[in-house]
């Protein structure tokens, strides 16, 4: 089957950094910048991680990553996907984007400068789905929907990637219940003191916390909340932002540092939200890819963008 041309907003030959899309500081003025960016038709976004000024979207589709210009909207095609999706994805210090691989069952680290593909991990033969990464001080780790485990992929001295052999499938134990042929662990983030990992089971609702090192999992006490349809996840201090897809909103809560437990304190929705799936921040915004999961099927011409709304 041919690939699917879109209709680009830059000229994909010219590489990110010449087109300024990495220029922008966190020092700049994010109110002024727009409040919605259009990502090409057909793209069938998913993820998203920004870097100084610059947002990293994946397609769900084929697994192209694209890379707009958040204060000018300007973007373009900086890495082809293999064919499989591109779903949650993390930018750490380095430059470098690590990407869940979904039905493909892997994931892989992109040079965001260049968009060349620095590594890549085969995790898993289907039935798997890949669905969101997180990267601490020593690894990434990656969830995966259909399975009861995540992985971890260990970093060596100064982030060096590792090799294949280095991977490890880390099964969940304790209170998790693995539901089957349904949408299990999906986002990921580290807790607060950065000491465990939290996930959120987008079928139950349910929040754990999980021992990055073992897989024990304990359930984290948010009350009688749950938050059903729950996708990407972001910690900043002791917020946690959970993005709620299909329900088109975003719950807050604050967490102690351990993650054990925490509270609602808010709910952020947009008009212009059509299923968020993921969230980002820059300065005192956070941007979300609509998936738009209810346009069936997708075309080349379905039309898709990012919202920004104040955190």
């Amino acid at each position: 089957m041919p690939r699917l041309v879109r209709r680009l907003t830059a000229v994909l030959s010219v590489p990110a950094l010449m087109l300024g899309l990495v220029s922008t500081s966190a020092s700049a003025h994010p109110t002024k910048f727009p409040t919605r960016i259009e990502l090409p038709d057909g793209f069938q976004p998913e993820g998203i991680a920004i870097d100084r000024g610059t947002a990293f979207f994946g397609s769900r589709l084929d697994g192209d990553i694209y890379a707009a210009d958040l204060k000018t909207s300007r973007g373009e095609v900086i890495s082809e996907g293999p064919g499989t999706g591109s779903l949650g994805m993390k930018v750490d210090h380095r430059g470098r984007l690590f990407v869940a691989g979904a039905a493909g069952g892997n994931g892989r680290v992109v040079d965001t400068r260049t968009g060349e593909v620095l590594a890549s991990y085969t995790f898993a033969t289907a039935p798997t789905f890949v669905n969101d990464v997180i990267v601490g001080k020593d690894a990434a780790y990656f969830t995966d929907s259909r399975r009861p485990v995540f992985y971890k992929v260990p970093l060596g001295r100064h982030g060096t990637l590792p090799a294949q052999s280095a991977v490890k499938t880390i099964a969940y134990s304790g209170e998790y219940q693995h539901v089957p042929d349904v949408n299990n662990a999906n986002g990921i983030a580290l807790t607060p003191d950065r000491r465990a990992l939290i996930i959120v089971q987008s079928s139950t609702g349910f929040l754990f916390r999980v021992d990055p090192g073992t897989g024990s999992t304990r359930r984290i006490d948010i009350g009688d909340e749950l938050m059903t349809n729950g996708d990407g996840l972001l910690v900043i201090g002791t917020t946690l932002y959970v993005v709620q897809n299909r329900l088109n909103q975003i719950a807050v809560l604050k967490l102690d540092p351990s993650g054990t437990r925490g509270h609602l304190v808010d709910r952020i929705t947009s008009p212009d939200f059509d299923v968020p799936t993921t969230a980002a921040a820059f300065g005192n915004r956070l941007y979300l890819p609509n998936a738009r999961f209810n346009v069936q099927p997708p075309l080349p011409t379905t039309p898709y963008w990012v919202t920004a709304v104040k955190r």
